[in-house]
């Protein structure tokens, strides 16, 4: 999820910056140098809210799971005891 992120906010910063430069009639090679930069700040900014999404993700997912077979272990020991008296 993370390279995902990355991928993804940095392809789009480079656009957005591409697409000033032409607005703005900078030269090519300044609009390349600062669609790099930007493109690595936000890739990196991107990688960082891919691994807090992932840790959520999976960190929700894990609880979920844990409560569901806590249930379910509670609902076997209460038949369990039904069963036997």
């Amino acid at each position: 999820m993370a390279r995902a992120y990355s991928g993804v906010l940095g392809a789009i910063a480079l656009c957005l910056v591409i697409v000033h430069g032409l607005l703005t009639r900078l030269p090519p090679d300044e609009i390349l140098s600062r669609g790099l930069v930007v493109f690595f700040a936000f890739g990196a900014i991107g990688f960082w809210i891919g691994n807090v999404a992932q840790k959520t993700v999976s960190e929700s997912v894990e609880n979920r799971f844990r409560s569901e077979m806590a249930r379910l272990n509670a609902n076997a020991a209460n038949s369990n005891s039904d069963t036997s008296e």
